[in-house]
């Protein structure tokens, strides 16, 4: 991953973390991870605690943000979720998969946020 892209992408999880505290939500972690996989954001509303994949395109040349949110991509989400609900005593609260797109130009950014986005199977 290219030096402008890493940028880009910090600076859309930061973005996503903004708008979801703007709308009500509590940030418990940010890029919390296990030995194979990584959650951008989890967070916690209303009881339910909410784990958020973050995509920034500045285009959509390579398609729609959230589509890189493959079936592989998936299962290392929600493998990394069943650590975090273990380890932090979480087992009993509801949850949900969000993928937040977030689309730049350089100087704007806007978001999109898709609720329950997957669900395990």
């Amino acid at each position: 991953m290219s030096d402008a892209a890493k940028i880009l992408g910090k600076a859309g999880e930061d973005c996503a973390a903004n708008y979801l505290e703007s709308h009500g939500y509590k940030i418990i972690a940010r890029n919390y991870r296990i030995r194979t996989a990584e959650i951008d954001i989890i967070a916690e509303k209303d009881g339910v605690i909410v784990f958020v994949e973050v995509k920034t395109r500045s285009n959509e040349r390579h398609g729609l943000p959230a589509e890189a949110v493959n079936f592989r991509k998936q299962k290392k989400i929600i493998e990394a979720a069943s650590v975090f609900l273990q380890e932090d005593n979480y087992s009993e609260c509801a949850c949900r998969f969000d993928v937040i797109e977030i689309y730049s130009d350089a100087k704007n950014f806007t978001v999109r946020q898709i609720e329950n986005a997957f669900e395990v199977h």
